[in-house]
């Protein structure tokens, strides 16, 4: 720190550039208590929206943490904005303001606060608040208040009006859905019919019967078998005899007629065992295909079931919404007109600008000392060369013999008259008059 090793040092420094020091601190206050004063104050206003719950459980309730989020996009959009603004003329007074500055300046000066629910919400459920603050910041406090209450209504029609959307476009759409799923499932199961109709013989409703049919022709056929072998061998032995008399003629006839017709009523059936053992060949491909239109099927019922009882909740919503029954928000405080400036702006920038002159004027005095490196005491002697001085001559304050053209005392000899004053009484005015201009702000 240069000179500057020790307490001693320090505060001889100080001693030493008091009156700079003094100087801007004084020049820095003065000049941060007229902008403190000369800035214009502002308002703030503030409305109170209450969270109602639902009269009557609503298991499709949407968070109104999610709502609010929603209203306060849509209240913040440019055409909004610019729709209060031209309502209650808002920055006539600021001709040279564009458009997007007077936008950018009331999104700034309106602030939505929510109070969260006491309760806490279960797991994976949307975020509940139970209250929420609307406020708006203006120079004028009667426009404060009303454009606080302007949003703070915004709020309530878009809360009301987003809640009847929102429920009727559900409504809508879970009719559609019950409507488009209903014709799909009539589209299956007129497929499933057309299906059934051309495969009627290979149906696996009807496996027992036909392998029961089967069965039943399998126990014919060795019947006619039997009668067939009987009759065959009967004509055998009747042509063994040679000459036959005219009554075993008629009867090897009659045989030749009974094995015709048993023979034929043979191929009957083994043509119908054939085509019944052919339909069991094919029942594995239609039970295959029948249970996929029954997967179907049931997929699509299992869809409707949902759609239904999503429907009837959309349904028990809308009448919620229409009786206004469900969760709403309803105005618990309107904003009143402030009657005092909000905040400390002032005396924050005083304050602060009254820190900063005083480091500036320490900084620069202690900038002058380095640039201009002076051993002024025996202490700094000592320390520099290693050497103990002997003597130490004082520095000699001569009265100049220079006078103004009047005869009146000089510059340099009333500065020299103020510097003779006490420090003290020096310092005590100029904290009075800090003091002073204080109390003025305040």
């Amino acid at each position: 720190m240069g000179q500057i090793q020790n307490l001693e040092d320090l505060l001889n420094f100080l001693r030493r550039r008091l009156w700079l020091i003094v100087s801007i601190a004084v020049i820095g206050i003065l000049v941060s208590a007229i902008y403190a004063k000369s800035r214009p104050d502002s308002y703030e206003a503030a409305a109170v929206i209450e969270v109602r719950g639902a009269q009557v459980a609503d298991n499709a309730a949407t968070g109104s943490a999610q709502v609010l989020q929603s209203i306060e996009q849509r209240l913040t959009t440019r055409e909004n904005l610019q729709a209060v603004i031209d309502r209650h003329g808002l920055y006539a007074d600021l001709p040279g303001l564009a458009p997007d500055g007077r936008l950018a300046l009331l999104r700034r000066n309106i602030t939505f606060d929510s109070i969260a629910s006491a309760g806490n919400s279960p797991y994976g459920a949307s975020a509940q608040i139970s209250a929420i603050i609307i406020t708006a910041r203006d120079g004028d406090p009667e426009l404060a208040a009303r454009i606080a209450n302007d949003f703070a209504q915004g709020v309530l029609d878009m809360s009301a009006t987003n809640k009847q959307t929102r429920t009727r476009d559900t409504l809508d759409f879970y009719r559609e859905e019950e409507t488009r799923i209903s014709g799909l499932i009539a589209g299956v199961e007129s497929e499933i019919a057309a299906y059934k109709n051309e495969q009627g013989t290979a149906l696996p409703a009807i496996a027992d019967t036909q392998r029961d049919e089967i069965v039943g022709l399998d126990s014919d056929i060795r019947d006619l078998d039997q009668r067939l072998v009987a009759l065959l061998e009967e004509q055998r032995q009747l042509a063994a005899k040679g000459t036959l008399r005219a009554t075993e003629q008629r009867r090897l006839q009659d045989i030749d007629g009974e094995v015709a017709v048993l023979t034929e009523q043979k191929s009957a059936l083994v043509a119908r065992r054939e085509n019944l053992i052919a339909s069991l060949a094919e029942m594995p491909e239609v039970e295959r295909a029948l249970a996929g239109y029954q997967r179907q099927l049931d997929q699509l019922q299992g869809s409707l079931d949902l759609v239904s009882a999503k429907l009837a909740e959309a349904e028990t919503e809308a009448k919620l919404a229409t009786r206004q029954q469900g969760e709403r928000f309803a105005l618990l405080d309107r904003a009143i007109t402030p009657e005092n400036p909000v905040g400390a702006g002032g005396k924050k920038l005083f304050m602060a600008g009254s820190f900063v002159s005083l480091l500036g004027g320490i900084g620069l005095a202690f900038l002058l000392d380095l640039l201009k490196p002076i051993v002024r005491t025996s202490t700094q002697l000592e320390r520099q060369l290693g050497l103990r001085p002997i003597v130490s001559i004082p520095e000699l304050n001569l009265p100049t013999r220079k006078r103004t053209l009047g005869g009146g005392p000089g510059a340099r000899d009333v500065a020299q008259r103020v510097l003779a004053l006490p420090r003290f009484v020096l310092v005590c005015s100029a904290m009075t008059a800090v003091l002073f201009v204080a109390a003025a702000l305040s």
